[in-house]
């Protein structure tokens, strides 16, 4: 499966599991830059940079590295609605360190 393909996974499923309070798709894929949409409401109890992390703890699930790197545009309305734009640095292959305490 090719990085395309696997990034559209991520989206389905975090899609799935927090499309009630936001949504996300891709503007732009090109290179190792990936640029995502969210737009939605929003949890007002959880952190607000915790949904564009999620995305890279689903990434990873999927065998893609996902960092976010910066917010490139903020929109909010005055009815708790809101619309972001991100952009990400994509690799392949993700790298997990694990400690050991030998």
């Amino acid at each position: 499966m090719e990085a395309k393909e696997k990034l559209q996974r991520v989206l389905e499923e975090f899609n799935r599991l927090h499309g009630s309070e936001a949504r996300a798709r891709v503007l732009k894929l090109e290179g190792d830059e990936v640029i995502l949409e969210f737009e939605g409401s929003f949890c007002a109890t959880c952190g607000l940079y915790d949904y564009f992390d999620d995305i890279k703890w689903e990434a990873m699930g999927f065998g893609l590295g996902l960092e976010p790197v910066e917010v490139l545009e903020a929109e909010e309305d005055d009815f708790e609605h809101g619309r972001y734009v991100v952009k990400y640095k994509l690799s392949k292959k993700p790298v997990i360190a694990l400690s050991s305490k030998d």
